[in-house]
């Protein structure tokens, strides 16, 4: 009788902690693969100077990676979410700041780096480019983030390179 009620002991453990993670739908290594970019963040230029700060943290059931960024000046914020795409199989961003400007990358991990990039367009010129932005996790915990913009597939001008160091 002693190992019957073990066994139901067990199994009642087994199931409990099934059902919990039933219930967390974005609960997997694929949705965790950005989850090293969470936490506060003080952002520094590639001169040392700071660019601004950063709070990214997990919300909805831990589907979407929020991100909330402030200049060094305050002048300048923006807010992305972000979420990997179970259908495509694939993360996206979608950025929007307080200057009308906004983003849409897709892409996936590799390795230490988050590569995400936006749809091709056509600049002023008619020529074709996109944003291409890696998050590097470092050895130290930092993140770096660099933001190029390709046109014409060759051209490439760095849009912003900054360094995470966790406040908190």
């Amino acid at each position: 009788m002693r190992q019957f009620l073990n066994l139901i002991l067990i199994l009642f453990i087994v199931f409990i902690g099934s059902a919990q993670n039933d219930d967390c739908k974005c609960c997997t290594v694929k949705h965790g693969e950005f989850d090293f970019w969470i936490g506060k963040w003080t952002v520094t230029k590639p001169d040392g100077s700071l660019a601004g700060t950063n709070t990214i943290d997990k919300i909805q059931g831990q589907c979407i990676l929020r991100e909330n960024w402030v200049s060094a000046q305050g002048h300048y914020t923006g807010t992305s979410n972000n979420f990997y795409n179970s259908s495509s199989r694939q993360w996206e961003q979608i950025w929007i700041d307080n200057q009308g400007g906004n983003l849409h990358l897709k892409g996936n991990r590799k390795g230490n780096q988050m590569i995400l990039k936006t749809a091709v367009s056509k600049n002023k010129d008619g020529n074709p480019y996109f944003h291409k932005v890696t998050w590097t996790l470092n050895n130290d915990g930092s993140v770096r983030q660099y933001w190029e913009t390709i046109t014409n597939d060759t051209e490439v001008t760095v849009a912003f390179d900054g360094l995470y160091k966790k406040t908190e």
